[in-house]
């Protein structure tokens, strides 16, 4: 992998410069144009929200497979098999986003993410053709093992880019774009089970045979075209590239990568701080896991008929999408990271009581608008406050992993806590789901106060140990 060569003066050991309040892009006394971060934009975030997208798809279409037949074609009712598929996704996911980040930049981060992304396409393209149980489930793991490579690989990607208080609205358009279009695979789905019976092949076989072609080709395209990191790009000029690297070292001191060491790896994860923000990721990502694989059975339990569930699957992603780009603007733009998070739980835990406890069934639907809204616009919140509150390539690269691989943790749980005997209401799960939500206020409340007095500390006694180990850096609240 060739490295484009900058001139940047990284900052001295302990000594960053102070954030200021935001900035216009065009007005960051580096030299760098609108022009060019909206070229950086469009180079990075189409690419990598179209390929999350179809990671999402691609594990989340079991729940419309098992009712267009997979369930009695595979016997998938007896006992727990239908719990067994549906974790052996998440294991090897939680398992292997770090060592993939450890290792993102020896492995090329094109030929990686690509490679992760025609793989699990293959994967889906075999499940297609499974005729047992015991074999979903082992694709069900393949799966999980290549997808496990590419979201905390983009997201540290995405983070090397971009300002502290740029990066949620960028994060935000990545996790939005799959929003948008996961919002309508239901109605996809439901059109690819048309084609049940053609060259002998049953509907629900047909939608994984579609979107693992799918999947496929468009990781073959995007080979050329998946973002490195800024040192690494190839895209823009040199002098482009080096204002790009001057405003995120003059933002946090940390714009040329440092070499990740089993020691260094070893005192990332010794820090408490990670992993409380590895936690609120798990709280925050079992409302959206939840509705992802059982909005159709909450809303068919609604007494729809299951065209009108697909249909009325669409709205809350569309809904949520938008205001996940909301909660973006208000947090970048007035540096309120903590605060933005909070109203999102409390819309969550909102929509958790209406559609868990109300008794018209309007209130119901209107509850799974909310849920998807709150918990989707923390995630991108979750992401953006974890990265800004760590310096240095290696430990963003290790935080990213472990937020990520705590969602998937999230997941895992969803699938268990959520149970078909409980359909449709699922209370245990949403009992369960509620008092994750209160844990995740209480960390979030435990986090702000620790950040604000390690600031007043720095501020008041330069004596005090830095934070993050660089004198001049401050916490995001």
């Amino acid at each position: 992998m060739s490295v484009k060569r900058v001139s940047i003066q990284a900052s001295p050991p302990g000594m960053v410069s102070s954030f200021v309040p935001f900035e216009t892009e065009s007005d960051d006394g580096t030299g760098l144009g609108s022009a060019t971060l909206r070229r950086v934009d469009l180079w990075i975030l189409p690419i990598l929200g179209n390929l999350y997208t179809v990671s999402v798809i691609d594990r989340s279409n079991l729940g419309f497979a098992r009712v267009a037949g997979m369930s009695h074609d595979l016997n998938l009712s007896a006992g727990s098999r239908n719990i067994v598929i549906l974790c052996a996704f998440f294991i090897p996911f939680i398992l292997l986003s770090l060592p993939s980040n450890i290792f993102l930049r020896k492995l090329g981060t094109p030929n990686w993410l690509a490679f992760c992304v025609v793989s699990w396409g293959l994967v889906q393209l075999g499940m297609a053709f499974v005729t047992s149980w015991g074999t979903l489930a082992f694709c069900r793991l393949l799966l999980g093992a290549f997808e496990a490579g590419f979201l905390p690989g983009a997201l540290f990607i995405i983070t090397t880019w971009y300002t502290r208080h740029e990066v949620q609205q960028r994060i935000a358009v990545f996790y939005a774009t799959s929003l948008v279009l996961g919002g309508f695979s239901a109605i996809l789905e439901y059109l690819f089970t048309l084609l049940g019976g053609r060259y002998g092949i049953a509907g629900w076989r047909w939608i994984f045979i579609v979107e693992g072609a799918l999947t496929v080709g468009l990781g073959l395209v995007s080979w050329h075209f998946v973002p490195d990191f800024p040192d690494q790009n190839k895209f823009l000029s040199t002098s482009e590239t080096e204002a790009i690297l001057s405003r995120v070292e003059k933002d946090r001191g940390d714009s040329l990568p440092d070499e990740f060491t089993t020691q260094k790896v070893l005192n990332h994860l010794s820090d408490w701080k990670i992993w409380a923000f590895g936690l609120m990721s798990f709280c925050a990502a079992i409302p959206t896991y939840a509705i992802g694989y059982f909005i159709s059975n909450i809303e068919l339990g609604m007494g729809w008929s299951k065209t009108a569930a697909l249909l009325l699957c669409a709205p809350p992603y569309i809904f949520a999408a938008f205001t996940v780009l909301v909660f973006a603007w208000f947090s970048d733009r007035y540096q309120q990271r903590a605060l933005t998070i909070a109203i999102g739980t409390a819309v969550a835990v909102a929509g958790l009581f209406f559609t868990g406890f109300a008794a018209h069934q309007g209130l119901k639907y209107a509850g799974i608008f909310l849920i998807n809204a709150g918990s989707s616009g923390c995630i991108p919140g979750i992401l953006a406050y974890s990265a800004n509150n760590v310096l240095s390539h290696t430990k963003r690269g290790v935080t990213m992993a472990l937020v990520v691989s705590f969602g998937g943790l999230g997941g895992l749980l969803a699938t268990i806590v959520f149970r078909q005997v409980d359909a449709p209401r699922y209370l245990p799960g949403i009992y369960f789901t509620l008092a994750c939500q209160a844990l995740l206020l209480l960390l979030l409340g435990v986090m702000t106060i620790h950040f604000k007095e390690r600031n007043i500390q720095a501020q008041q006694c330069p004596r005090a140990v830095p934070n993050e180990g660089r004198h001049g850096f401050w916490f995001t609240l």
